[in-house]
This record gives structure tokens, sequence and C-alpha cells, in this order.
């Protein structure tokens, strides 16, 4: 039996040395501002200091979506071709050159960046800040490299986070979704230290949802939580939290929660103007707004308006020591991903209800069978 307890269904093996190439089915994003397609690729062999990975999970983002939305120039964009998914996991198949200390059935949660592996960041695990990232081939697994939305994946092994029995599939999400969150919330701990504190999470998608549990278990703070869905704020109530819905007089109720006072800790998961003016109107003295959704708003900064040594940042992504501590919690209990889950051949319908807003939990594709 695997790791995780799930004995995961043949479908391509991978080739061995000195044999015919194999092939496999993969998402595939093939060129600007075109849906990606479904289709047959090689099977990948693993490098050296590399693993091949038989993916369990592979989460959809809307970053997916965004990648290949985009405008050959505009700033940001990975060039095509490859294969999406930079939330992955799966069970160890092969190892490359030199590799040590994972064994072939070990599941594993996979870290999605990929920096130079010298610099300042990322000797500390930070390759989302990586200093030359602008001489790399690719960002991350899924982000200019091929990514998990396969039945394979070759991934360094530095970037595996053992995941022991806890169920892989779904624990796939928490490679963004819940690394993402943590690693703002982490930030701002400080923040929310001590009674009589708030928090505030805008936008109750994947990561919105997580950041929730997040808070609830490592805070006392009360957690205020707002959206513009019904449903999204009832799973977020289950969690723990206040809801405010979204619209007229948003900003004035969540102030009332506080006492007028304004909240200690806000985190902006949309990241359009209106929500981070929202965020910016209900903070406290001396609190930390953080902006995490890529959506592209701005914020005008006035003196007089803002409160008295109050904070604005933004984070991206998270480091992977980060990682390693949100596996501890999901195999803990703390934090349960809401996963909807869907085979290979169903990812391009996967990816259509994530356009359109029709998922309630976070797609999850899973090659080899439920």
């Amino acid at each position: 039996m695997h790791a995780g307890g799930l004995i995961p269904s043949e479908v391509h093996q991978p080739k061995d040395p000195g044999t015919e190439e194999a092939f496999m089915r993969a998402i595939v994003f093939e060129d600007w501002q075109k849906f990606p397609i479904l289709k047959d690729v090689e099977v990948p062999t693993p490098g050296p200091g590399e693993v091949l990975l038989k993916v369990a999970g592979a989460g959809a983002c809307h970053s997916d979506v965004a990648i290949y939305n985009f405008e050959k120039d505009t700033r940001g964009a990975v060039p095509p071709s490859f294969t999406l998914g930079h939330e992955n996991s799966g069970w160890v198949e092969e190892l490359g050159d030199g590799v040590t200390g994972v064994r072939p059935g070990d599941a594993c949660l996979v870290y999605g960046p990929i920096g130079c592996g010298r610099c300042k960041a990322c000797s500390r695990g930070q390759d989302t800040y990586c200093e030359n990232a602008a001489s790399m081939p690719y960002l991350g697994v899924g982000l200019g490299r091929d990514g998990g939305m396969a039945e394979y994946v070759t991934v360094p092994v530095r970037n595996l986070v053992p995941l022991g029995d806890a169920d892989p599939i779904a624990a796939a999400p928490l490679a963004d979704a819940g690394l993402t969150p943590y690693h703002a919330i982490k930030q701002a701990l400080p923040h929310l230290n001590g009674g009589g504190k708030y928090a505030l999470v805008i936008g109750l998608g994947g990561l919105g949802q997580i950041a929730v549990q997040i808070l609830k278990a490592l805070t006392g703070a009360t957690v205020i939580a707002t959206d513009t869905k019904e449903e999204a704020m009832r799973t977020a109530e289950a969690a723990g939290a206040i809801t405010v819905p979204g619209g007229d007089g948003q900003a004035e109720r969540i102030r009332e929660l506080t006492g007028g006072r304004g909240v200690d800790a806000a985190f902006d998961f949309v990241g359009v103007a209106p929500t981070i003016k929202t965020a910016a109107a209900v903070m406290a003295r001396q609190s930390k707004l953080t902006i995490v959704g890529i959506a592209g708003g701005s914020y005008e900064w006035s003196f007089f308006t803002t409160p008295y040594e109050s904070q604005l940042t933004n984070t991206y992504w998270g480091t992977i020591e980060d990682l390693h501590e949100v596996v501890d919690m999901y195999k803990a209990g703390q934090i349960t991903p809401e996963i909807e889950r869907f085979s290979l051949d169903d990812g391009l319908e996967a990816y259509r209800r994530l356009e359109a807003g029709q998922l309630s939990g976070r797609a999850v594709i899973v090659p080899h069978g439920f």
C-alpha cells in the first residue's frame, strides 16, 4: 500500500532506461490567450537531484487562468508552452542520480517555486523572492516548467515535503492555497498577539477559507470574514468566523464589530481597488494590512487619513519552511481544504467552472483515480 493509504490505479507506466518513449496525458498551456488543451506528452525523466512523481492531485488555481489568458507582453507573463499545475502532491515513482532521503511510494507535497538555489533568498527557502529570477528559465513547477496537471511530473527532491499517512489528494491545494495565506498570517502574528485582537479576511475563495482556519488555530483573535457569496460566508462561519456581506455599509459594520477601533490585521485575498479601500477604511492604529490577491488594484495613501503606524504590505506565496509547517497543521487536523475532485479527462471542465465561478471548493485533478 502506498503512503496515504491509497493505491493509485495504473494508467501509464514511466519509461525505463533503454526502452522506447512512453507517453502520458497532460493539460497544456500552448499559446497566449488560448484555453489549455488535454494532449499526450512524453513521460519525463528525472534529472540529477530530481524525482519522478506519480501525481496524486493537482489543484486548479485562478493563477492558472491568468497564465493562459495573459497577453504576450504582459508583465509577469510566463511564456508557453508547458503543462499547468503548481499545486501538486504525489507518490515518489523514480529517483534521479544522487537522490537520497526518499523512497518509491513516499507521499509528498510539492513546493512549487524554484529559484537559483544560490542567492540569499533561496538559501533561506524563499525561492519566490529569488534575486536571480530574471535569469532563470522558469519560475517553478507549473510556472514555465512542466507542472502536475499530468500523470507524472519531475520535481527537485529539495522541493518535496513528506506527507506520511495523510491523504495526498486532499493535501494538493495546500501547496498554494494553504502556503500563501499561512505565510501572510505568520508575518502578521505580532499584530494579533494578546487579547482583544481582531483579524479581517476579505475574499472567501480557496485561500480565504483556509486563512480563516489558520487564524483560528494560531491566534485568539476574533476573525471577521467578508464576501459577496452567501455560501462562502456560511462556510467561514462554520470555521468560526463572524461574517459581514459585501456592499453598502460594509466598512461601517466591520468597524462596529470592533467597537469602532478597527481591525489589527487584515488580509485581502482579492486585491482589487474596492477591496483594498474597504480594508484600509477599517484598520486600527498600529495595524497591518496585507494584500495577497494579485488583481492589480491600487490605493492612494494619505498621512491624514491613514491610522498612525499602520502598515500596508504585500506577500507572494511563501517559504519551503512555511510549507513544512502547513503540512504539520494539515496532519494535526487544523487545516481541512474543501475540494472537488475531477479526473484528468474532466480537467478542462474544471477550468471552465473555475472561470465561471461555479466551484464551491478547490478543484483537484486526480489523474490516477479517486
